[in-house]
Formats: C-alpha cells, structure tokens, sequence
C-alpha cells in the first residue's frame, strides 16, 4: 500500500510552511496523524517511510562553507522523528524511516535548481562531495540513539 496526500490547507489556512517546492509542506505533526490514523483505518498495516526530507533553492552566491550550513534540515529530521516516535508509542507499525536525500541530485520537476541532500555535490567543482551539518547530524543521531532505543526508531 503506498500512500502520497497532497493537502496544503485547512479550513482555509496553510498546514504548514511551504519551502522550495511548491508541492512540498513542512508540518511534522502530521506525521504522527498519518500514521495513527492509518494504524486506527487500514488495521495497524506495517509501514515504511521511504522518503522524507526538505528542500532548499540552489543558491550560487554563498560559499561552500555556507552551503554546508542546513541547520533547517537537522530541525525538520528532529521534529519528525519526535512525532515518528510518538506515533510508534501510539502504536504504529513503523519498521523504517529513510531520509531523502543523501546527495543533491538532479530534482525530476526542477533540475539542479533544488537541493535535497545532506551531502552537498560542487556541481561546478567535478562533482565534489562535501558533508553538510545534516549529515553529520543524523550520523550521530543513529549512533547515539540506536544505543538508547534500539529498535523502537
């Protein structure tokens, strides 16, 4: 079963911040609701989340050490594992989360005008990879709470 909602508004107002897609809105909560409501309509169906993650516009003015800077991203991981977890305590039949995306790519809608990963590729420097804050965020976040939490997250 796979699952893909595209409600921005409600009741006339924005769930969420909308970023540098226009399809794409960042609300964290909703994850939880997703996924208790879909544990309470579909009978506790196991579920793995295969892409989650957040965008930004491809800026050419800034320098790589700031392009390295995605502080927005670690915040948007954090606060939807908080909600992953709520909603796995809730119940839900949550077996994986996999972030999207590990490198920038090519975006299908918007070329290489967006940036998704959490690996920075120096388009104009032979494709060079360079970690970003992210990266080195959620590296540590598995490492240190794979230790506390095992296989509940």
């Amino acid at each position: 079963m796979t699952f893909f909602f595209i409600a921005v508004e409600r009741d006339g107002k924005s769930i969420g911040l909308n970023v540098a897609s226009d399809w794409l809105y960042v609300y964290p909560r909703g994850i939880r609701d997703f996924l208790v409501y879909a544990k309470e309509k579909y009978n506790n169906p196991l579920i793995y989340i295969t892409e989650n993650g957040i965008n930004e516009y491809e800026d050419p003015s800034l320098s790589l050490e700031e392009s390295l800077i995605d502080t927005y991203r670690i915040d948007y991981h954090y606060r939807h594992l908080v909600y992953l977890r709520k909603a796995i305590e809730d119940g839900a039949n949550v077996k994986g989360y996999f972030a999207w995306s590990l490198l920038d790519n090519f975006e299908w809608h918007m070329g290489y005008t967006v940036r998704f990963g959490m690996t920075f590729i120096d388009y104009k420097n032979g494709l060079k990879r360079h970690q970003k804050q992210s990266g080195l965020w959620f590296k540590n976040f598995l490492k240190r709470d794979s230790k506390l939490y095992g296989d509940s997250i």
